[in-house]
């Protein structure tokens, strides 16, 4: 039964972000709810995005849910932390545990801390000397479950939170997964699809929307009256990617990854990825995107690099990653990950 509401979910998203008009660099920016892009974990983001078909345990609550099933241990838990742009944090941290041999659940919190900033206004644009602390938070719920041997589907449900000192929204957005192992009867060949950011459009509101207003031509004094602020629609987003892992020599192994991504607010995006794995113990990872069509939004972002470490201490699986991004304009990005399995 799960399987075939999976299923319905995942067709009917694709036919609704399909309608949307995807891939629309000239609608960049326009959007809502752009939190949900920002991506987590040092491992994906070391591979340049473009492990949709390879990517298992708890970054597969963003990536791809599908992945969440091929996690080995019984229970894990994650914190990542990345340094954004401009002094952006985002913070992650995800649990997860086996339902049944074939079902995995999870819960996660995505938290983007954005620091004081100056409040300005229109009669005091230099500052009127009080500072906003705005606060966006992402609160998951994932469910994956294994179709078959080969075939696993995944299911995230986000709730977000915009509070911008006299502004605020919330709403659900939700992100469908398929993993396909051994596609074609190869093994080591898998492919991943992931529509991402269903949901209703969000509108703003609060008492920042309320301003003074009077009648032309009227006696009657002015009065507040509420601005009612339009409606935008989440980032949608359709994602192909495909993997391919083969053993270099006993206990080593490299994994290629590449993905194709098709946006609703911006261009599309191709990304390529590279993981080296030595003895279950050390990773070596690169990867790189860029955009396809005519380029009409400036990307920022350049290769990614990382290094991961794993290990077993005192029966608990502990994995350590980090991560590097290529920043035009600011600082990179520096993206660190640690996970436990026992």
């Amino acid at each position: 039964m799960f399987g075939n509401i999976v299923k319905s979910l995942f067709i009917g998203a694709i036919f609704s972000v399909t309608a949307a008009f995807a891939g629309r660099g000239d609608k960049a920016g326009t959007s809502a709810g752009s939190e949900l892009l920002l991506p987590v974990g040092a491992r994906v983001i070391a591979l340049g995005g473009s492990s949709l078909a390879t990517v298992a345990g708890l970054e597969s609550a963003y990536w791809n849910p599908a992945g969440l099933t091929h996690e080995t241990d019984g229970t894990n838990a994650m914190v990542s932390h990345m340094t954004y742009l401009a002094d952006i944090g985002v913070d992650y941290a995800a649990l997860s545990t086996n339902i049944s041999d074939i079902v995995q659940a999870a819960a996660s919190i995505k938290s983007i801390s954005f620091g004081q900033i100056p409040i300005t206004t229109a009669d005091q644009p230099d500052g009127t000397g009080q500072f906003a602390t705005p606060s966006y938070t992402v609160i998951g719920a994932t469910i994956s479950r294994a179709i078959t041997d080969h075939i696993a589907f995944g299911l995230t449900a986000n709730y977000l939170i915009e509070n911008m000192e006299q502004v605020s929204t919330t709403g659900f957005a939700f992100t469908a997964g398929l993993q396909y192992m051994g596609l074609g009867g190869i093994n080591g060949l898998n492919l991943g699809v992931v529509v991402r950011n269903i949901g209703a459009p969000l509108q703003y509101g609060g008492s920042g929307l309320i301003q003074n207003g009077s009648i032309d031509n009227s006696s009657r004094g002015s009065s507040q009256v509420a601005v009612i602020a339009s409606t935008d629609d989440l980032p949608s987003t359709i994602e192909i990617g495909m993997g391919y892992k083969f053993m270099v020599s006993d206990g080593s192994s490299l994994n290629m990854t590449s993905a194709f991504v098709n946006n609703n607010y911006s261009d599309d995006e191709y990304s390529f990825g590279a993981e080296f794995q030595y003895s279950n113990f050390l990773y070596l990872r690169g990867g790189f995107h860029f955009l396809a069509q005519d380029q009409a939004t400036t990307d920022i972002f350049g290769p990614a690099g990382g290094i991961g470490l794993q290990s077993t201490i005192g029966g608990v699986n502990v994995s350590l990653d980090y991560a590097y991004r290529v920043v035009q304009y600011f600082n990179g990005n520096h993206i660190i990950s640690l996970q436990f399995g026992f």
